[in-house]
């Protein structure tokens, strides 16, 4: 019998607040160096659609770009912050709402990701904030799940992982035998069906029981 849930664990982009809402602002700078350098391949509005979704580090070798593009492009994300207001997805009372402890962990840029959290004013909603950056650590998301288990004392099954990237934090979770929520409020992932899949947080008591 599994146990209630104690913990929710949540992605950031396109899981508290949809990354196309700012991203032609945020990136802009970053398109406009992508465009006139011109070492890449594809389309540049696939790029830009791409970029609200996946780490520009996973991007760069699937558009071809070049070292000396994919080098630039890195130092110009490491500069860049939002500093407008976010608005976060409607339901997001709703998740906060739930009696569980909460802790964010996202991997990105870490000026960009530490300005997005501070424009959306949600760091009192949660027990922990951990930001990633690949550049600074070779720790996943993975080794951040297994931490917070172990120094707050949950048992695996206590614990429910949410967010948007089946490729990421999902798979993460499942290695670790986690269970897993797909939150799937702009749906990218329709036909997907090794993950449960909603698209409000309206449909998440059932699994936190």
């Amino acid at each position: 019998m599994h146990e209630k849930k104690k913990a929710i664990i949540l992605d950031l982009d396109n899981t508290l607040f949809p990354t196309s809402s700012i991203g032609d602002e945020l990136f802009a700078p970053l398109y406009k160096l992508i465009e006139e350098d011109g070492n890449f391949s594809g389309d540049l509005e696939t790029i830009k659609q791409e970029m609200t979704r996946r780490p520009f580090q996973k991007l760069a070798p699937e558009f071809g770009f070049s070292r000396e593009l994919t080098e630039q492009g890195i130092a110009l994300l490491n500069k860049l912050q939002y500093n407008k207001p976010i608005a976060l997805f409607e339901d997001y009372e709703v998740l906060k709402n739930f009696p569980c402890q909460k802790f964010l962990v996202t991997m990105g840029f870490k000026k960009m990701q530490e300005s997005k959290v501070k424009q959306m004013g949600i760091k009192p909603d949660f027990e922990e904030i951990h930001i990633i950056d690949p550049q600074f650590t070779d720790q996943t998301k993975k080794d951040i799940f297994l931490d917070i288990i172990a120094r707050h004392g949950f048992k695996p099954d206590e614990v429910l992982v949410i967010g948007d990237d089946p490729d990421s934090e999902m798979a993460d979770a499942r290695d670790l035998g986690l269970d897993a929520v797909l939150y799937d409020k702009m749906n990218f992932n329709l036909g997907l069906k090794q993950y449960f899949r909603i698209t409000d947080y309206k449909e998440l008591e059932p699994f936190l029981r």
